[in-house]
């Protein structure tokens, strides 16, 4: 059987912590496979017991961490170890710092053998999934070129396949920034498990009741850890730019962050400073999405910098319209532009709306565009529902990994390269929608 090690900085919350325990739960009678990872921070939210829930023991090195430091010597070198006692066949690294940190430790598998000497280096392959990427909007513009100069010498040194999630990741990694050859690529969706969402509409009362909302009131919601990437700032005050145009109209709205991190009390007083926290609750971390996605009206999300954003894909599922910032992977999800109002800075596609990244007048005239409009959030949620559930079933997710596992080791054929459609069906090409979308 196949031994495959498949390696993450940390299980904190988040999509990728999920879709390594899903893998390798679900490919587990057909690789022998390992998970490997760091410790989680005390300011982040553990998901080890998600792990545990699925039969995965992970192998933890704590000196993975997710910042830079002199431990990353020991997790680098401890990694070698266990690749000398598992000698496994394919290691997979997910993540920016076990990408770096398995990959390094691979150059001193593969080469430090007495086969060396023979020009016979150890047979292992080398695959790296970019569950997002750290090329802009992390870091200043020196760390982040000494971070892309890395990638770009262990693609060339190391790796076999380079994964990633999205059409727009594929152009962003290898067009924008020069990562890799085209011909490493392989585009691979994101997969969830979607069942717990279904018949969501009968979960919806169950939070609302919870917050004493009413039937008519307008519930925007926006789930994720509260760290700087995520940009909940801008949230908080497309949420004050829509208090003082519209408050004053008969609707209720209200504005609610689920997620919890470092930057939990920063962004509480923003709320308190602009006078939004009569509108605006934290309601911390919570585990029932089935539960609290069906009792939203609008899905929010403003990062930065995304991948695949797993809440946009979870909110589709549970039939919930998106509004979100026009960035990465994001814009493949909402998909291609149906219809604009006149003027706006806001752009109305298949499964929800683009805003401009950074513009909280965009995300506010967005916001009231879904408020009062329940036939288009209809809309929009349907057509985000049939499009989460044919494009990101964990079963499919199974079988694309599946397949790559085999063609590496050569129990395939082996496709030359996947070409930047090859992810979840678009009839516009992403860059397209992308210079749309920015340049209002």
């Amino acid at each position: 059987m196949v031994k495959l090690v498949r390696i993450i900085a940390r299980l904190n919350v988040g999509g990728p912590a999920r879709h390594v325990v899903w893998a390798t739960a679900g490919l587990r009678e057909k690789f022998e496979s390992l998970l490997v990872t760091g410790t989680v921070p005390p300011e982040e939210d553990d998901m080890g017991y998600f792990a545990e829930n699925h039969g995965v023991k992970p192998i933890v090195i704590p000196q993975m961490s997710r910042e830079i430091s002199l431990k990353d010597a020991f997790t680098i070198w401890k990694l070698f170890r266990l690749f000398l006692r598992e000698r496994p066949d394919i290691v997979h690294t997910h993540t920016a710092k076990a990408g770096t940190a398995g990959r390094v430790a691979g150059i001193l598998y593969k080469w430090f053998t007495p086969s060396i000497l023979i020009g016979r280096p150890r047979r292992c392959r080398f695959v790296h999934t970019y569950h997002g990427h750290v090329f802009h909007s992390y870091y200043g513009k020196l760390k982040t070129r000494v971070f892309l100069g890395i990638e770009k010498a262990l693609a060339r040194l190391v790796t076999d396949c380079i994964v990633v999630i999205s059409p727009q990741q594929f152009e962003e990694i290898n067009g924008d920034f020069g990562v890799g050859s085209s011909e490493q690529f392989r585009v691979i969706p994101l997969g969830l498990d979607l069942e717990s969402f279904s018949n969501s509409r009968n979960r919806r009362n169950r939070l609302r009741n919870e917050l004493t909302a009413g039937e008519s009131d307008v519930l925007i919601g926006i789930v994720g850890r509260l760290t700087e990437i995520k940009n909940h700032r801008l949230f908080i005050e497309a949420a004050a730019r829509w208090k003082q145009a519209y408050s004053g109209q008969n609707r209720k709205v209200r504005f609610l962050v689920i997620g919890d991190g470092k930057l939990r009390e920063e962004l509480s007083e923003n709320a308190r400073r602009l006078g939004v926290d009569d509108i605006l609750e934290f309601l911390g971390t919570r585990n029932d999405p089935e539960y609290f996605y069906p009792a939203l009206d609008v899905v929010a999300l403003t990062s930065l910098n995304e991948g695949t954003p797993l809440t946009l894909i979870e909110a589709m599922a549970n039939e919930r319209p998106c509004i979100a910032t026009a960035v990465g992977g994001v814009i493949d999800l909402i998909g291609r532009e149906t219809g604009n109002d006149r003027g706006a800075s806001f752009r109305i596609c298949e499964r929800g709306i683009l805003a401009p990244s950074g513009n909280s007048t965009a995300l506010c005239e967005g916001f009231q565009r879904l408020i009062g409009d329940t036939r288009l959030r209809e809309e929009l949620g349907a057509r985000g529902g049939e499009f989460a559930l044919s494009s990101f079933s964990k079963a499919r997710l199974l079988s694309d990994l599946e397949r790559l596992y085999n063609e590496l080791m050569g129990h395939g054929a082996t496709q030359e390269s996947m070409p930047p459609d090859s992810g979840p069906p678009s009839e516009v090409a992403p860059s397209e929608l992308k210079r749309q979308v920015l340049d209002s």
